[in-house]
């Protein structure tokens, strides 16, 4: 098992001049994928109140990581970016395009609502949103809200909101392309425009992704098949000005990724399932997500905003053919095959209308039609295990934003949702903070309930759903203090945060209940309680700006204390996928114009892959490096070190996860002539 002591962190931060000095240093401007001169975004944060808002005012729990960011680092999808930030467990079950999933503050996957772009893009079958597919290409900014935040954003948001938006088209036109080499004969190649003339505004980008050489099941447990990855991906987004200060904005996004997966195999001495290698098991999703948003003023105190979204998945699976037992070396025929298709929509309609009162109160009111649909076809059999289940809602929401001096700030709200299966759901948020200007010190607080409404897999599926299921249901508080530094040289804040789950659904095995054919005694149930407390350090330095060989160095460290329980299993249970202790830290340094490096690290510890407290995983850390050089003002070169010291880990009991890997990439960008 992996120690984390102050000696083997220290050891690793002892390179880092070394490191440095052999990088490639990267640019402070994004080059080709940036498509542009840089752009300052500013510090506004949308997703906390559905309303532009100042950072420095926000009174939730919110983490903001742009796009320029991202490409100055590197990194290919956005599951590398979110497990550095702050609150998240993520884990992915393999290499590249197997299933990833994002916990926020010890909820569950199915208690995280991600929005790309204002569509809803959780699965409507499920509830979760698997991150495998999802590159960092086009990408402006993500916002990550932490703790409840149903008032707001409805059912999924019980445990916090990733909002994702896509690139808008600022500048001269632009276009640009990448090509990328590196380990498990990965090789990625893309395009982007993007640029803004007159009132209209465009990006588009459209990327492929390939790679193989990586199993699915761990390779040091024996695995010895090597499972494939292939990634289409393509975006766009048009914005148009409009009279009075109108908006109109509409954006596509398209993905298909086919992967091959690993699974287990049945040990008939043991009873249990072990790792094993199938041959022939993949699947393929192809995901395609609409958005529409229309912004007018109405009055200078008066205006709208229109939005209309869409969201299809359709998941073709092959369980495969063979499977190899990697702990008994036997080898046969799967045990349970299967093929499925399964295909769902997610539809949302949201008008909202913001009302300015006076100064100090900004009073937001909305309507939201929301829609799922989800059909499950067995392709061994030709037949449909369900078909066009529906789960839809009504909701009406209301809050109120005040502001008094610049220094005061509070919100509340309250939100009636109302479903077609189970009945209604009504839940309220209030938040407050303080700004000691002349200290930069702010102190900020909220409390607030959530609720996530059942899945249609958890109403509808043959022999485990229970269509008189009710929602889940959550209380939480968060409390952090703030301090800017003086200068401008950077922020450190220190946040606690306390939620209680209750009614959760679970697997329950109860025969008098749960009779349905082919259920041997185990549907879902309303029987879970859990509870999530710790506490969040944030640390941003500018260490130094205009030295000599040290144009810019900055340090992030980021470290999260979980402690969760499952109270329904007993008083010493955490929770799945939970370690106590998190850190992260990035090291950014620019020696002069044109070069930049970046070194990565991350402490993630022990944690639990089951319920009960089985399936014990160590902690481990790990580290990579990128960094990059402007060869010229059009062509920039790069590389990227991940796992650098070969760490032995798993974020998920027996699955893979990367070696010692390099990759390599030149990216080149030409300003259009019109």
């Amino acid at each position: 098992m992996l120690r984390f002591s102050a000696r083997r962190w220290f050891r690793a931060c002892a390179l880092i001049p070394w490191m440095i000095a052999l990088a490639y240093p990267a640019s402070a401007q994004e080059i080709a994928m940036a498509d542009q001169p840089e752009v300052e975004v500013p510090e506004v944060v949308v997703s906390a109140t559905k309303t532009p808002m100042p950072a420095k005012q926000v009174t939730s729990a919110v983490e903001v990581i742009t796009g320029e960011e991202m490409q100055q680092r590197k990194v290919r999808t956005v599951a590398e970016v979110l497990r550095w930030a702050q609150g998240l467990s993520v884990n992915q079950s393999g290499g590249p395009g197997t299933v990833v999933d994002v916990r926020i503050r010890g909820g569950t996957p199915e208690q995280t609502m991600v929005l790309i772009d204002g569509a809803i893009v959780n699965s409507a079958t499920i509830g979760t949103y698997d991150f495998a597919n999802l590159t960092s290409d086009n990408i402006e900014r993500i916002e990550i809200l932490r703790g409840s935040q149903s008032m707001l954003w409805g059912s999924d948001a019980m445990g916090g909101v990733i909002n994702i938006t896509t690139k808008r088209g600022r500048g001269k036109p632009n276009i640009s392309g990448f090509a990328e080499y590196g380990s498990f004969v990965s090789l990625r190649e893309g395009a982007n425009l993007v640029g803004k003339k007159g009132p209209i505004d465009f990006s588009g980008a459209i990327t492929r992704w390939d790679t193989a050489g990586f199993s699915a099941i761990n390779y040091r447990r024996g695995a010895a098949e090597r499972d494939g990855y292939h990634n289409w991906q393509g975006s766009v987004r048009f914005g148009a000005d409009l009279p009075k200060d109108g908006r109109l904005d509409f954006s596509f996004r398209w993905m298909d990724g086919i992967v091959n997966f690993d699974g287990f195999a049945f040990n008939p001495v043991t009873f249990a399932s072990d790792p094993a290698d199938v041959l022939g098991a993949g699947s393929q999703s192809t995901q395609y997500v609409y958005a529409g948003t229309y912004v007018q003023p109405m009055t200078t105190w008066w205006s709208q905003q229109l939005t209309l979204s869409r969201a299809t998945d359709n998941l073709v699976s092959n369980g495969g053919t063979v499977e190899r037992n990697l702990v008994t070396g036997a080898t046969g025929p799967i045990g349970f095959p299967f093929m499925s298709q399964i295909e769902t929509t997610s539809n949302r309609i949201e008008w909202q209308h913001n009302i300015q009162v006076g100064k100090p109160l900004l009073l937001t009111a909305g309507y939201q039609f929301r829609e799922q649909k989800g059909s499950n076809m067995d392709l061994l059999t030709q037949t449909a295990t369900f078909s066009d289940k529906t789960l839809s809602s009504q909701a009406g929401f209301g809050e109120a934003q005040l502001n008094l001096w610049d220094r005061l700030f509070g919100t509340a709200g309250v939100r009636y949702d109302a479903y077609n299966v189970f009945g209604s759901a009504t839940t309220y948020r209030v938040t407050g903070g303080y700004l000691v200007k002349e200290t930069g010190t702010k102190l900020r607080g909220s409390y607030a309930t959530g609720f996530r409404a059942p899945t249609i897999n958890q109403l509808f599926f043959p022999g485990f759903g229970n269509p008189n299921l009710q929602p889940e249901k959550s209380q939480s508080l968060d409390a952090a203090i703030e301090q800017t530094l003086p200068h401008d040289r950077g922020s450190i804040s220190v946040g606690y945060f306390w939620t209680r789950y209750r009614n959760l659904i679970l697997s329950v095995f109860d025969p008098t209940e749960c009779t349905a054919p082919n259920s041997f005694g185990f549907c879902a149930q309303n029987a879970g309680l859990a509870r999530a407390q710790g506490v969040e350090v944030t640390t941003k330095l500018k260490v130094f700006r205009d030295k000599p060989w040290i144009k810019n160095l900055d340090l992030l460290v980021q470290y999260t204390y979980a402690a969760t329980q499952d109270l329904s299993s007993g008083p010493d249970i955490r929770l799945p996928k939970w370690p106590l202790n998190q850190v992260s830290t990035i090291i950014s340094y620019q020696p002069i114009d044109g070069v930049r490096a970046n070194l990565e690290g991350r402490y993630f510890g022990q944690r639990f892959n089951s319920v009960g407290n089985e399936g014990s995983i160590p902690a481990f850390l790990v580290w990579n490096l990128s960094a990059s050089y402007d060869v010229t003002k059009q062509i920039q070169a790069y590389l990227r070190f991940d796992n650098m010291f070969n760490e032995k880990y798993e974020e998920v009991l027996y699955f893979g996860t990367p070696i010692r890997s390099i990759f390599g990439g030149v990216r080149m960008n030409y300003d259009l002539p019109i």
